[in-house]
């Protein structure tokens, strides 16, 4: 194999085919990227036999062939070499790269061990690549990070017949958001398909800039999977199986107090008030109809408050919330202020959760579709 390609294509094709390999594995072979080059392209894959991912770019082949490589390894090398083309050649198990006066020599791995990449299923549906980076950017924070529950550790997706809806929840806190979607299947059962979150940020991540993003979900009960295809990328994903738990009933149908205050504000305020705090403490947060009141109790030796504007509708309210929690959902709030509601809970001195949703204006809620519940105790047990 030779071939000669633009280095900044190159190091970003290398960059994107391993930011899913898994940082240890018990097969090495796993840790490859494998380098297919064919008439005038390049296809650059990786799998771990449960996420892969796939490119192609432009190059001059001069001798077409397939070669796996250390993916780690030859990252680092491409984001690392000089402003000039890259030429890549192959002699028996050694791999010679060469770009201006930089050289390097690898081996190469055994490529008849690798693992064939999985078939993408047909077409599920198509959605626009910056409402879809967004809405994973909002909801997949709120995923556990414990695999103990394997199942809560991914994000939820709900595909409708216009609609697709991402939900995730950690036990203490459950994140929605819905967008539109194109799916082609009116009528259709609905889908669900529930995705690993670092997976699914990834790919966020990745295709934000794309206009359109292609999903497949498909599979049978052994092994079901979901891709993501946009422009000349595609990532695969197993999904994690079991039954997700109903967090939609935890959603209040209506709430009738609310306080509306600026998200900026806000946010300042708890980064500010909670650096007294203890790791796991809370922040006491009074509302009242003059305004919102922060309080840390840290130690003996610290304390902290801040008082800042809040439009309060209803009664007065205090309740205990853990700011980074908070801040998750606030920083989720694309808007210039945030509605926190205030819900009900049948022992009149417990405080239901808050749920946080947007505001376009201090009277008018936003319409993003994106809603945040968070409890300092347990939603579900």
């Amino acid at each position: 194999m030779k071939f000669e390609v633009n280095r900044d294509v190159f190091s970003e094709a290398v960059s994107f085919a391993v930011k899913l390999l898994p940082q240890r594995t018990t097969l090495p072979i796993l840790s490859g990227v494998l380098i297919h080059a064919d008439a005038d392209h390049l296809t650059l894959s990786s799998f771990d036999y449960e996420v892969s991912a796939q490119t192609s770019i432009t190059a001059q082949i001069d001798e077409p062939g397939t070669v796996l490589v250390s993916g780690r390894l030859l990252n680092d090398i491409a984001s690392r070499l000089p402003n000039a083309p890259v030429t890549f050649a192959t002699e028996d198990s050694r791999i010679s790269v060469t770009c201006g006066s930089a050289h390097f020599t690898l081996l190469s791995m055994p490529v008849e061990e690798y693992p064939t990449l999985p078939e993408i299923g047909p077409q599920t549906g198509v959605i626009p690549g910056d409402a879809f980076s967004e809405a994973v950017s909002q909801v997949a924070v709120a995923a556990s990070r414990d695999d103990v529950t394997p199942v809560i550790t991914g994000v939820q997706l709900e595909v409708g017949d216009n609609d697709l809806s991402l939900i995730a929840t950690d036990r203490y806190r459950v994140a929605v958001r819905t967008i539109a979607w194109d799916s082609g299947r009116v009528g259709a059962d609905p889908l669900k398909a529930l995705v690993p979150a670092r997976t699914l940020q990834e790919v966020g991540r990745t295709f934000g800039s794309a206009s359109t993003v292609s999903v497949s979900i498909s599979g049978n009960a052994e092994r079901e999977l979901i891709a993501f295809h946009a422009d000349d990328k595609t990532v695969t994903s197993l999904l994690i199986k079991g039954n997700y738990p109903p967090v939609r009933r935890l959603f209040p149908e209506t709430v009738n107090d609310h306080a509306v205050i600026n998200t900026a504000e806000l946010v300042e305020a708890v980064r500010r008030v909670s650096l007294v705090l203890e790791r796991e403490a809370a922040l006491r947060f009074s509302f009242t109809v003059d305004g919102l009141t922060l309080e840390a109790i840290g130690s003996e030796q610290a304390q902290a408050s801040e008082s800042i504007s809040a439009l309060l509708t209803g009664e007065d309210t205090v309740v205990s919330l853990k700011p980074a929690f908070l801040l998750d959902g606030l920083n989720a709030v694309h808007s210039e202020f945030v509605r926190i509601s205030f819900t009900k809970t049948e022992n009149p001195n417990k405080p239901g959760p808050v749920l946080i949703t947007g505001q376009t204006s201090q009277e008018a809620p936003a319409t993003d579709g994106y809603r945040y519940l968070l409890q300092p105790n347990l939603l579900l047990r």
